[in-house]
């Protein structure tokens, strides 16, 4: 009974204190609550996408109209003088029967640019909404008319127009069809297409890992399609139960190639379509040894092939002649760690565009390789192999923007990690690298969507205490021709609050490695007071959180009750150090990221008004698992603890990601035990929350139960908080990330108050 009475008074002064801080939010305009982020008081601005046409000279958005109630049309805009015009009128696209226009979710123009095809009606696949109706509006004839009548609603994935403009293929049920505008005569390209054989797209693990979605590509001569066929047949189902919907709880089956388990066998056909026949390329090394992540066509009569081992530290790009079936390796690429695809940088917006960039007239290719060191761009010429180096000096490339004729456009940022900027060199390497943003943009700098001719981009500026704004501007001189995004309303809110002060730091450990950092200080800051503090970690390859980069605004509102918040960026993060920085964590993650975050931490902690009794650290997905890491390893650092979405175990995982960064575990298991959060359990000695969705189908809840179990077996006492059916991102259902970010707030005032 007394033990019960302890726990009801605690739990009583929680209440009382986190509605006292409500109250006061509520009496104080400058001050943030929980119910003041989710109340949509605070309205961040946003541009509808806009696709370029006349090789960049004009684009085309979706805007309201003005004389149709509820309806959106087509209007184009001049580039450079943004003069506008309607370039189809919401009436046009009103379907027989409706009188408001089709929802326009994202739309693309035939290669002539005489018909628009509009994508509407979407469904979710895994994270993203690729299935759906399509309609095609031909300018020619004024005429609306809908794709793939016959089947279902919301069905169909990826159509594209065929280069002579007289079809659209696309995926339904795991096949390909191609359907002719003029008669709307459908034909099936592919008929083994299950959910096993899958034709045309692709797997949960492709998508997730590769960012391969769209799985066909038309021939340059409109005669061939090369597309991939994965056979999933033989891959691990995992189960996710759904137990709120019905009396009887629901099975719900998920393809999920495990860590150590073997990839689904892919293959990729060329479909003549004269005949229907397919002919299938002859790739060496197994189809389910190798992943094929990205194929394009280079001439009618080639097609590119990129192909990566297992172990992903071997990529080699393949020549293949569809009129011979001859098949010729044109380069080869090879690392002891691993072999990037596209690089995990926040500046980057390629992701799932594994195509190389072609340039000299097709002749050669650009990659990002860091064999010297540092990541830089080469120049690769298909016939010979050979190499040059476009990009030269000690600093990393970023990503790459866009090759025009005579320049390379990337971003890079020598001198900070923590911020990003767009530079320009010659396409041969020679001449001067350029700066092109302009010096009074410091912070994140993101480049989008440039026209093809190069000559205008979308141009996203944000640091950590202001939110983004966009611009359309020219290039090279970087002139603003239109504010997109100006978030003018949300930066006026802003300023009415009581906003902390935000500073970048660097941290050596013990060990000699030096670490950049952000910390958001508490309001009124007092050097002379100490302060909880609250490490927000993420620590793997994939993400860098120490960047100059808006901080959010949960996170301002923990600065106005009292915290510190600090991110830092360990050996193994994607920041620009150069190769050994991000590439020394192979075969060691959850070991050497661990040891740097909690020696930063250790340093940390000796600052004056830092108060090491009331330490916090969370993270989700990834930095659920380094969360957990620390406060299993480091108990001594680490008193509270909020592990949201995280991994306890690395052969929880899926195989490409895992694999990627730590070899096959079948070579080296003790160091997936060594990395794993799991193993050491049973040092718990703080405060723990565990959060999952139980319908998360990338980093799966049997993962909080595992740590439950364990945590149990040592007795252990932690608080769990399982999501009914709510993904990863713990956003499905009514009022759920308000229910998330309350939850975690009160954990952290309760077990970290600020006194």
């Amino acid at each position: 009974m007394k033990t019960a009475y302890n726990l009801f008074f605690i739990s009583l002064v929680v209440l009382i204190t986190c509605s006292s801080v409500q109250a006061q939010s509520i009496s104080d305009s400058s001050l943030l609550s929980i119910d003041r982020i989710y109340s949509n008081e605070f309205k961040r601005g946003f541009y509808r996408a806009i696709r370029w046409i006349e090789n960049g000279e004009a684009y085309l958005t979706t805007e309201k109209s003005i004389s149709l109630e509820n309806s959106f049309e087509f209007i184009r805009y001049e580039s450079s003088s943004q003069e506008r015009s309607v370039f189809i009128p919401a009436k046009e696209l009103i379907p027989t029967g409706d009188t408001v226009s089709i929802s326009i979710q994202n739309f693309t123009l035939s290669p002539d640019e005489t018909k628009v095809l509009i994508f509407t009606n979407s469904s979710r696949v895994w994270r993203s909404y690729t299935k759906g109706d399509y309609w095609v509006y031909d300018l020619s004839t004024n005429k609306l008319q809908q794709l793939g009548e016959k089947f279902e609603s919301s069905s169909l994935m990826f159509a594209k127009f065929s280069p002579n403009n007289k079809y659209v293929a696309y995926v339904q049920g795991f096949n390909l069809y191609k359907e002719e505008f003029a008669t709307g005569k459908v034909t099936q390209l592919t008929f083994d297409g299950n959910r096993d054989i899958i034709n045309g797209t692709f797997d949960w693990v492709y998508e997730e890992e590769f960012g391969c979605r769209d799985g066909f590509r038309w021939g340059p001569d409109g005669k061939q399609i090369a597309f991939w066929q994965l056979d999933a047949s033989e891959i691990g189902t995992y189960y996710m139960i759904n137990n709120t919907d019905s009396v009887y709880s629901k099975l719900i089956p998920l393809q999920y190639p495990k860590v150590g388990q073997e990839p689904s066998a892919c293959k990729v056909g060329v479909i003549l379509l004269a005949s229907g026949e397919i002919a299938w390329v002859d790739l060496p090394g197994g189809e389910k040894e190798n992943y094929v992540p990205a194929i394009q066509w280079i001439n009618a009569d080639f097609l590119m092939i990129q192909q990566l081992n297992r172990k992903q530290n071997e990529l080699n790009i393949w020549k293949y002649i569809p009129s011979s079936g001859k098949l010729t390796k044109i380069y080869t690429e090879k690392e002891e760690t691993w072999v990037d695809l596209n690089y995990p940088d926040f500046s980057s917006n390629s992701w799932g565009k594994n195509d190389l960039i072609l340039t000299d007239n097709s002749s050669a290719f650009l990659r990002m390789t860091e064999n010297d060191g540092w990541r830089h761009v080469y120049k690769i010429n298909m016939n010979t192999g050979k190499k040059k180096l476009v990009t030269r000096g000690k600093y990393d490339v970023a990503s790459v923007s866009i090759a025009t004729s005579d320049k390379l456009f990337f971003i890079a940022s020598p001198e900070n990690s923590t911020q990003r900027y767009l530079y320009s060199i010659g396409i041969n390497g020679k001449g001067n690298l350029k700066r092109i943003t302009p010096e009074n943009y410091k912070g994140a700098n993101l480049y989008n969507n440039f026209a093809p001719n190069g000559k205008y981009a979308i141009h996203t500026y944000n640091t950590a205490q202001s939110i983004r704004t966009v611009y359309l501007i020219n290039l090279p001189d970087h002139k603003i021709i239109k504010t997109l995004v100006d978030n003018k309303d949300f930066k006026l809110q802003m300023a009415k609050l009581k906003f902390p002060e935000i500073s970048f730091f660097k941290v050596t450990t013990e060990e000699g490695i030096e670490l950049d950092g952000r910390m958001i200080k508490p309001i009124n800051f007092d050097s002379n007071k100490k302060y909880p503090v609250l490490f927000h970690v993420y620590g793997e390859p994939w993400v860098q959180t120490a960047i100059d980069s808006w901080v959010g605004i949960w996170n301002i509102m923990l600065a106005q009750q009292g915290f510190v918040i600090i991110d830092m960026d360990n050996r193994g993060t994607p920041c620009l150090k150069g190769s050994e920085w991000r590439k020394c964590i192979y075969r060691k993650v959850g070991v050497i990221n661990t040891r740097d975050q909690a020696l930063a931490a250790k340093e940390v902690l000796k600052w004056n008004f830092i108060d090491k009794e009331r330490t916090a650290v969370w993270g989700w997905s990834g930095g659920g698992t380094m969360t957990l890491n620390l406060m299993f390893k480091y108990p001594e650092i680490y008193k509270t603890g909020m592990c949201v979405a995280g991994i306890a175990h690395q052969l929880n995982y899926d195989n490409i990601y895992q694999e990627r960064y730590m070899g096959l575990p079948e070579e080296n298991m003790q160091d997936y035990i060594d990395g794993s959060p799991i193993t050491y359990a049973k040092n718990l000695d703080g405060n723990l929350l565990i959060v999952h969705g139980t319908a998360d189908d990338n980093c799966h809840y049997q993962n909080a139960e595992m740590i439950a179990n364990e945590l149990i077996k040592y007795n252990k006492q932690f608080q769990i908080m399982p999501y009914p059916n709510r993904s990863h991102g713990i956003h499905e259902g009514v009022n759920t990330r308000r229910h998330l970010y309350t939850l975690l707030t009160n954990y952290l005032i309760e077990h970290t108050a600020v006194k």
